[in-house]
């Protein structure tokens, strides 16, 4: 389906939005174009939303953060069965009642059209789940206010339980709607094994005692670990706010700005146009955290360069893919998950970037030693960018960049990020008012705030569902559970500890991936935390080290075949075939594939996190770097300013690279010998063949 999607997408990228597009390619579906009263409600409702948020930083609640989480989930569940359509394959009679119009048009299925009755009847629904803990009147033995409703934690009545039913169901229809079933579905799952795992034999290692439905719904609905436990707080409190910031430094310029940068920086070389996607996606992806969208953004600008200089649509789609993704692992605005990972493990965001430094260049290295070899292999023409001075652009326009550095002082000076981002977005503001076509008016700062706020809708959803998630697993004691069978499974090959270590990571690395071809990245890190982190725990490895792991491979779900959101996005912008396209973005994506396994699996390792001595931290960079370039040279069959690898010298550079990895001065020295014979082959090689200029660009590489 995503291939048929992407084939029907196929056009000229300066015809299509690049807004609408990325649309169809993120974790969550494409909301309601809405228009009239209700997108005006709409916009009021996120306008209060966002204005709480904000409210939320500087007055917290005086009854704290849960009592926040309440009428924050209270405002943001009613207005997805608003703005996100049910997209059911319903008889067209049967829309038409639901929808409670004469007869139902497609634009029903496809956003087009305004809610239905049922849509508002859901809203309504869901404002009373949400607002019922919070009810001051008494009513069957429930309701009460919000003490009261605290006080009757493990001894809900009815009442209690039917409404926390409802907003159970509502969530996962919210789900449904924004991300599509197979998150509901393992939602159900882990219902389903909560209420049913007390019926295990109990010689199984995952059997428990077995939950009622009132313990589940109790765990659910009034506990710290359930819809209103991290995952939320985290949505509610930083990613809605760093949202924001994302959609005020859009509407003031800067997006173009960055583009138009990398562009300029880069015109004169022979790899501009190759140069240019990669900064670009960087440099986006400092305020996007999103890898379809920066994807989309990036390949609608320099996809034309890319054609003018001879790229094939699916080597171009592969670099656009793999640089987007980039986008979630760029400082200092990372994927939702790893606001989670600042609060799973107690410590600053600004520590959670500082992990996140070293691997976040040694990706880009990665990609960027790719497009080299590429150059060269392939023969690209260099092409002629229509850019300026980099110097004179910058001091036009560098203050773009002054809120991001805004962002990393104020967290280094002690700061919480929720201040730190409404700092900074304040200063966005203001510094927009130097140009006057995208000077920050009123209006246009409501818009703002209300595309911000509509954009963390789905991740918010996600978030609260994730409880249900985190509730069993915690009730249950699912986790260390799954974690002693992940370990006994490496344990059974072999008993050397070193050797269990990798293997039980090569599992999780597995099983990570396959989770996340199918729930958003953010669910896939709750899951991954919850059922693998404690595997790795276990065998002692620290635990920033299996955080980030998770949360490398949970992100790496945008690269992956056969799903690979971002790959299928940036085939629909460059026309290329599907498959192709997603091989070489897995090819431009390696390094963060292997660099996770690389902290994880030995100590030295830790060194990539910014953990230890300068020495270490030093050390461990090189080598990985060595490591990542001699992969790009074997993954590309070409050593630059040397000529082509053959396929013996491609072997042996995988075999370098991957003993480099390793970490330990054995393993690294034989692998800089094998780094070694491969340069030495490749010289060989190109004495007995001759000087190659590379193949033409179509050809096959």
């Amino acid at each position: 389906m995503a291939e048929a999607e992407a084939t029907a997408l196929r056009t000229d990228p300066a015809l299509i939005d690049p807004t609408e597009l990325a649309g169809r390619f993120e974790d969550e579906k494409p909301g309601r174009v809405l228009t009239g009263p209700v997108a005006l409600a709409l916009t009021a409702a996120t306008l209060a939303i966002g204005l709480l948020a904000l409210w939320q930083v500087f007055r917290p609640l005086a009854q704290g953060s849960k009592y926040y989480l309440i009428f924050f989930l209270a405002g943001v569940l009613p207005l997805v069965f608003l703005a996100y359509p049910a997209d059911l394959r319903l008889p067209r009679r049967l829309r038409a009642v639901l929808a409670g119009r004469p007869s139902a048009p497609d634009a029903t299925a496809t956003g087009r059209s305004g809610p239905s009755r049922v849509d508002w009847l859901l809203a309504a629904a869901a404002l009373a789940g949400c607002l019922y803990p919070v009810l001051p009147i008494a009513l069957a033995g429930g309701g009460g206010g919000y003490d009261a409703f605290l006080d009757r934690q493990g001894l809900l009545v009815g009442l209690d339980v039917a409404m926390g039913t409802v907003l159970l169901l509502l969530l996962l229809e919210g789900c449904r709607r924004t991300t599509g079933w197979i998150l509901p579905a393992v939602c159900l799952v882990f219902l389903g094994y909560g209420y049913y795992g007390g019926l295990l034999p109990q010689t199984w290692a995952v059997a428990h005692a077995g939950l009622d439905f009132g313990q589940l719904v109790d765990a659910f609905y009034n506990s710290d670990s359930g819809f209103y436990g991290t995952p939320l707080d985290v949505a509610a409190t930083y990613i809605v706010l760093f949202t924001i910031y994302g959609a005020v430094l859009d509407l003031s310029g800067a997006g173009r700005f960055f583009v138009n940068l990398s562009a300029a920086a880069f015109r004169r070389s022979r790899t501009a146009a190759g140069r240019t996607a990669v900064a670009s996606g960087f440099l986006l992806g400092t305020v996007s955290g999103s890898g379809a969208a920066t994807t989309v953004s990036i390949g609608a600008v320099t996809w034309p360069i890319l054609r003018r200089a001879g790229y094939p649509p699916e080597r171009a789609g592969g670099m656009l893919a793999a640089a987007g993704v980039g986008a979630i692992l760029s400082p200092p605005t990372l994927g939702a998950a790893a606001f989670i990972i600042a609060e799973y493990l107690g410590v600053s965001y600004l520590q959670v970037l500082g992990w996140a430094m070293v691997p976040t260049i040694l990706y880009y290295l990665g990609i960027v030693l790719s497009v080299e070899i590429d150059a060269r292999r392939s023969g690209v023409r260099p092409a002629t960018l229509a850019a300026g001075s980099a110097w004179r652009l910058l001091a036009r326009s560098g203050y773009h960049f002054a809120s991001l550095f805004a962002i990393v002082g104020l967290l280094a000076v002690g700061l919480s990020a929720t201040r730190a981002v409404v700092l900074a977005t304040l200063l966005a503001v203001a510094l927009s008012f130097l140009d006057r076509a995208h000077r920050l008016t009123p209006a246009r700062l409501v818009a703002a705030l209300s595309t911000g706020v509509r954009g963390v809708l789905a991740v918010t959803v996600v978030c609260a569902a994730a409880g249900v998630i985190t509730a069993t697993t915690t009730k249950t004691g699912l986790g260390p559970q799954a974690a002693a069978l992940l370990v006994g499974a490496a344990s059974a090959i072999s008993s050397e500890p070193a050797v269990v270590l990798a293997l039980t990571a090569l599992l999780a690395a597995v099983a990570l991936s396959l989770l996340g071809l199918a729930v958003p990245v953010t669910a896939s890190f709750v899951i991954g935390w919850v059922i693998i982190g404690p595997a790795l725990l276990d065998l002692g490895v620290g635990a920033p080290a299996a955080a980030m792991f998770v949360f490398y491979f949970a992100v790496l779900s945008e690269v992956s075949p056969p799903t690979a959101l971002a790959a299928v996005a940036a085939a629909a912008v460059t026309g290329g075939r599907l498959v192709p396209t997603m091989w070489h973005t897995l090819r431009y994506a390696l390094p963060a594939y292997l660099i996770p396994l690389a902290f994880v699996v030995t100590p030295t390792g830790l060194g990539l996190l910014g953990i230890g001595g300068p020495r270490q931290i030093l050390v461990a960079t090189v080598v990985t770097a060595l490591g990542v370039a001699v992969l790009a040279v074997a993954a590309g069959g070409w050593l630059p300013g040397v000529g082509p690898a053959g396929v013996p010298e491609r072997v042996i550079g995988v075999a370098a690279g991957l003993t480099l990895l390793w970490l330990q001065p054995v393993p690294a020295a034989i692998g800089a010998v094998l780094a070694g014979v491969m340069t030495v082959g490749v010289f060989v090689r190109r004495g007995s063949t001759g000087p190659s200029g590379g193949t033409r660009a179509g050809s096959p590489a």
